[in-house]
């Protein structure tokens, strides 16, 4: 198969060193590259563990949750349960951000404390359970804890796309740009060392037409 190279490139000392110092970049751009990709296969996969044990947690907090929820509407009735929900004041606020992670942006996502106290959640005291309160304060948690999991998904579903994508770069580099660059630079030195000695010969010849 034929060594693939850049078209319409002419044979020049000019296009020679251009096409040199062209070759010089692209080998830094692919070391850096490739630095840039093992950093964030790292990162990645540093941030993926954290996504395990968190998934894991939520499970687990939701489980909990459910079951001191059932226990409450066993203990109060469903009744008495909803209208303790429905007496729950207060709002969530949230609010997006962003950081930077070797040139990706992910977000952060900032929240107010879940937590609250019996009073603070509006229901009253006498007329409900405690296992109520301990399934309100599961759940609480649980919030907290779906919103770290959202931004760390996020992030690495973005790391993972910018994975991909600095990879095709490397890929690019090292078996297509790199390549090409070096076979026309050789290819011009063969072509320029021919002219040479074609130069050379007819230069010689002539001298030996006129005789000198």
């Amino acid at each position: 198969m034929a060594q693939e190279m850049i078209e319409g490139v002419n044979p020049t000392r000019m296009e020679l060193l251009k096409l040199k110092d062209r070759e010089k970049l692209a080998i830094k751009g692919h070391g850096l590259l490739k630095e840039k990709r093992n950093a964030l296969i790292m990162e990645f996969f540093s941030i993926l563990d954290r996504v395990k044990g968190l998934r894991e947690n939520v499970e687990k907090k939701l489980e909990q949750s459910f079951a001191d929820l059932i226990l409450a509407k066993t203990m109060m009735g469903d009744f008495e349960v909803r209208k303790a929900a429905m007496s729950v004041k207060g709002s969530l606020d949230i609010s997006v951000d962003t950081r930077n992670i070797m040139g990706v942006t992910v977000p952060v996502i900032e929240y107010e404390d879940m937590k609250k106290s019996m009073t603070e959640r509006g229901y009253g005291l006498v007329d409900t359970s405690a296992k109520l309160d301990e399934s309100s304060r599961g759940f609480e948690e649980v919030i907290k804890l779906i919103l770290e999991l959202s931004e760390i998904e996020m992030t690495v579903k973005l790391l993972a796309g910018e994975i991909e994508s600095t990879k095709r770069r490397v890929n690019a580099l090292e078996h297509i740009i790199i390549p090409r660059l070096e076979n026309t630079v050789k290819y011009i030195e063969m072509r320029l060392e021919e002219m040479e000695r074609e130069n050379f010969v007819r230069l010689k010849m002539i001298k030996k037409a006129m005789g000198t």
